[in-house]
């Protein structure tokens, strides 16, 4: 069993915010892969699915970004899942948008989702940073996060979740290089190889 998380707060006031495209990838797989309803399990909605050749758990936690790391290690414990089968997915301020970068490891670059997993869990999981871009200053990080994407951001939003479904087999079976690699060439192929935030020049 693989274990792939996405993270975001639970609630209409934050679907749609920066804050949440982890949740929005998570769903995008779970629709393009026919997965099981969503149950309340794991302090989370989680969803079995079959990917390719690979039984994955798909993971929202409903604990609020700064607890995530209490939903994802109930469900490592009750699957005996290790590490190397865990993959987050997650906004990245670092990260341009509509870019898709793959770690192993590392630091948590402020992140609270993160630093909450790798507390309970430890720090050598695979990450998925979906890039929304930096607001340009740290004073603005916060509002600028759990505000919603603008209208004309959703094009980009949707085919970077649609592309991160569609190679999702490539995520399960942990080539990620390979995975990032194409989520890439599909964006390029979409129009996206450079995007701008709101307001940037």
């Amino acid at each position: 069993m693989r274990l792939v998380v996405g993270l975001g707060n639970p609630g209409a006031r934050y679907a749609g915010n920066r804050h949440n495209i982890g949740f929005m990838a998570v769903d995008e797989i779970a629709r393009v892969h026919n997965a099981a309803p969503w149950r309340r399990r794991f302090q989370g909605e989680a969803s079995e699915v079959v990917i390719g050749r690979e039984r994955v758990l798909l993971l929202k936690p409903l604990t609020y970004m700064n607890e995530s790391g209490r939903a994802v290690s109930e469900a490592m414990r009750f699957y005996k899942i290790p590490l190397d089968d865990l993959a987050v997915l997650h906004d990245e301020l670092d990260l341009p948008p509509a870019k898709l970068r793959m770690k192993k490891g590392g630091g948590n670059a402020g992140h609270n989702g993160l630093r909450s997993i790798t507390a309970q869990c430890g720090n050598e999981y695979r990450r998925v940073r979906l890039g929304i871009g930096h607001p340009g200053e740290k004073a603005l990080v916060h509002g600028y996060v759990l505000n919603d994407f603008a209208k004309a951001e959703a094009p980009w939003v949707e085919d970077l979740c649609r592309a991160v479904a569609d190679h999702a087999e490539l995520l399960a079976k942990g080539d990620d290089a390979s995975f990032q690699n194409k989520v890439h060439l599909a964006m390029e192929g979409r129009g996206w190889g450079e995007v701008k935030r709101p307001g940037e020049k």
